[in-house]
């Protein structure tokens, strides 16, 4: 089906191809026909000269105005600035004898710049530069505004918080990325200032350049003695296209997918933790368009997570803390630190987006040596631990997912980073290899003194990786705190289901130590905090797994709902009187549809005040 698919593809290519080389194939018999014989080679050659110097000239001045104007029109969304970026394009509309009169309107010698320059600036190699730059430089613009819009802000982000303020970002990060396309624009560019005739000789018709003199040869002389001036440009787009092939195999490199995704971390050999850890403490506050995000927590130990679902706001949450977007009305503040009132580069944290952000342009060696305050003793130390020190000399693109998610976790931890910042590292993964890298970060959480939030809406990745857990959705708190309270006692049922827990729902208490569950279905409780909650009083309730079991005697009739299989286990979803539970059981005789008693151990039923649904 592919090759059927590509066949009309191929043919329209290959049909331009021949268009495009005919030409020159078609100008092969004729070269016998050329007057060789009266061919002034000097002043040939001065034209040449003069061609290409001024064609360099024009590409530098380009270069140096493009680059910087390109970025601007890629990174703002004013409308003075599309209109901008709209008049930029012009001369690529305009025929360039067009272009030609309106800059002797500009420049000429009875312009007003022109009688104050004493009309040097036409006629001369100054008005040829001129010419050029304006007819060329929208090429070098267009391809630098497309480049600087294609290279990901997170880039820029990540290098933030490694240290670097926003010069230094743009010439070591954004520049180098974009760079590959800007030198295409610039290629281009030279070989329309190279090739440029209409514009130059309305302009400057004197001194001659390549495509003035070719075409006063074949106004005096005709084609014959036109024919040899061919050769020099024909040998520029042959030099042009070798250079092109060139750097076309230099960087066609294959990717490599393939290495072990988690490191072994000896045990004992990585830095131990700080007897008094810092502890991180906020409120955030974030106006964007029709989402409000009011976030405050203060946990109590140094592993955290922030869980929720699409749009809640986890991502926002964390590039505040960052310092990646603008707090509004609140405050951020480590130990006793405000690091709220600190730009990004300065407030010593390590920040890992979802694809790690690793630089496209570097290789792991500097990668790691890029933060501001890299240490190099360190970064010898994660390299080894982490398993990388044969990586040294490799590209990301040639990285697995699990050998990048290590290079950006030693990137951050070479510069003594106080707190790390992982934005679901691992959503991009499958299953077996999110799980390895999982307990590998676990390890290492273990081992470093950095406090560590992790965003994230797997619930098992939470409890994995974190002592206290944040549940937030729409931008505002569902519950916060430890991980074995929020899990066991979750605050709503809305909490309860982003969390993805079973056996949960609400109730009444009827007296002490019964609880109704269901439509009249009554169950007893030895929970301890049923001992203060009133008859009649909503509850939020939880029955254990193992709490309920199939008996012959017992006293609850039940359907077997469905049956479910989870990570290789069998189980069983039982409808009780209008109330669903799971149980995880292989009893073969509990099959779907069928019935049969249960009964419910009072000492795996627990109970708490359930709060007010928040609106």
């Amino acid at each position: 089906m592919k090759r059927i698919a590509a066949r009309p593809l191929f043919w329209l290519a290959a049909l331009l191809a021949a268009y495009l080389c005919a030409p020159f194939v078609a100008s092969v018999p004729q070269l016998g026909a050329a007057d060789w014989a009266n061919v002034d080679w000097h002043a040939t050659w001065s034209a040449v000269g003069i061609s290409a110097a001024s064609a360099s000239v024009a590409s530098l001045v380009i270069l140096l105005g493009g680059v910087p104007l390109g970025y601007f029109l890629a990174r703002s969304s004013s409308r003075k600035v599309a209109v901008l970026g709209f008049v930029v394009q012009l001369p690529l509309a305009l025929p360039p004898l067009t272009s030609g009169v309106l800059l002797l309107f500009l420049l000429g010698p009875y312009s007003g710049i022109g009688r104050l320059t004493g009309g040097t600036l036409t006629d001369s190699f100054a008005g040829i530069v001129l010419a050029e730059t304006f007819v060329a430089a929208p090429f070098l613009i267009i391809a630098a505004k497309s480049a600087f819009a294609a290279v990901d802000p997170v880039f820029d982000d990540v290098a933030a918080t490694l240290g670097h303020h926003a010069g230094s970002r743009f010439f070591r990060v954004v520049l180098p990325v974009a760079w590959p396309a800007i030198r295409a624009g610039l290629a281009l560019a030279w070989l329309r200032a190279f090739g440029e005739f209409g514009a130059t000789v309305m302009v400057a018709y004197h001194p001659y350049s390549l495509p003035v003199y070719t075409y006063v040869v074949f106004g005096g002389q005709g084609l014959p003695a036109m024919m040899p001036l061919l050769l020099p440009t024909l040998a520029i787009a042959i030099v042009c296209a070798a250079l092109s092939l060139y750097s076309r195999r230099q960087t066609g490199i294959e990717p490599l997918e393939n290495g072990e995704d988690a490191a072994v971390l000896p045990a004992g050999s990585l830095p131990a933790a700080a007897a008094e850890p810092l502890r991180l403490a906020f409120h955030l506050t974030r106006h964007l368009g029709g989402f409000d995000l009011d976030v405050a927590w203060a946990p109590a130990t140094r592993r955290l997570a922030i869980i929720g679902p699409s749009g809640s706001g986890k991502s926002l949450t964390l590039r505040l803390i960052a310092g990646l977007e603008h707090n509004e009305n609140g405050t951020v503040r480590l130990g006793t630190a405000a690091l709220d009132v600190l730009p990004p580069e300065r407030r010593q944290i390590g920040y890992m987006p979802q694809d790690y952000g690793l630089f496209p342009h570097m290789t792991v060696a500097q990668q790691l040596a890029f933060p501001v305050d890299a240490d190099a003793a360190s970064a010898r130390y994660w390299l080894e631990h982490l398993g990388l020190a044969a990586l040294t000399g490799r590209l990301p693109h040639q990285l697995s997912f699990g050998q990048r998610q290590r290079v950006a976790l030693a990137r951050a931890l070479t510069r003594h980073s106080q707190l790390l910042l992982f934005d679901e590292p691992f959503a991009a993964l499958d299953t077996p290899r999110r799980r390895r890298l999982q307990q590998s970060l676990r390890a290492l959480q273990r081992e470093i003194a950095a406090v560590t939030i992790v965003v994230t809406h797997d619930p098992d990745e939470a409890a994995l990786l974190a002592d206290e857990v944040l549940v937030i959705e729409a931008g505002r708190v569902l519950q916060a705190g430890p991980i074995d309270t929020v899990y066991e006692q979750p605050a709503t049922m809305r909490v309860a289901e982003l969390l993805g827990l079973h056996n949960v729902g609400e109730g009444v208490m009827r007296e002490e130590g019964v609880l109704e569950i269901g439509n009249g279905l009554r169950v007893r409780t030895a929970s301890s905090a049923a001992l203060s909650l009133a008859a009649g009083q909503r509850v939020m309730w939880r029955v254990s797994s193992h709490a309920l079991v199939a008996t012959p005697d017992g006293p609850h009739l039940g359907s077997i709902d469905a049956i479910e299989l989870r990570r290789g286990e069998r189980y069983i979803r039982v409808d009780l009187g209008g109330a669903f539970f799971d149980i995880a059981s292989e009893d073969s005789r509990l099959t779907p549809g069928s019935q049969h008693r249960f009964s419910i151990a009072a000492a795996g039923v627990s109970v708490w005040a359930a709060q007010p649904v928040r609106a």
